[in-house]
């Protein structure tokens, strides 16, 4: 059975910080591609950042210089360190995995709520 488990969502201030975390199991987790994807109220998920399995990291415009992404592999766990937050970064962010080969499987987890306001 798969597993994404996020955690360290809540509630910060304008300018504050953030991690996310997001623990898989019931996978490779060295071989999936894995990413942060968020959903405002009444909006589309969005991708935030995504790390390949070789490392290679690319992030949304809206977070690029604030956000960084990273994983663990001995730990299967991705992160998301977000920094310098500002209110229009207040979504539900789901921790994703994907891989294609000769087959392609994605998953996502439950979502962990991040709020930006005074």
């Amino acid at each position: 059975q798969v597993q994404l488990v996020e955690s360290g969502g809540g509630l910060v201030q304008p300018g504050g910080s953030l991690r996310l975390s997001c623990a898989a199991s019931g996978i490779i987790f060295s071989i999936y591609d894995m990413g942060w994807y968020r959903q405002a109220p009444g909006k589309q998920r969005d991708l935030v950042a995504r790390i390949i399995s070789g490392g290679t990291t690319n992030y949304a415009d809206s977070v690029k210089g604030r956000f960084t992404i990273s994983r663990d592999n001995a730990k299967n766990t991705v992160y998301l360190q977000m920094n310098s937050l500002k209110p229009e970064d207040t979504a539900v962010y789901y921790c994703n995995a994907y891989y294609y080969n000769t087959y392609q499987r994605n998953y996502w987890g439950q979502g962990t709520q991040v709020t930006v306001s005074l």
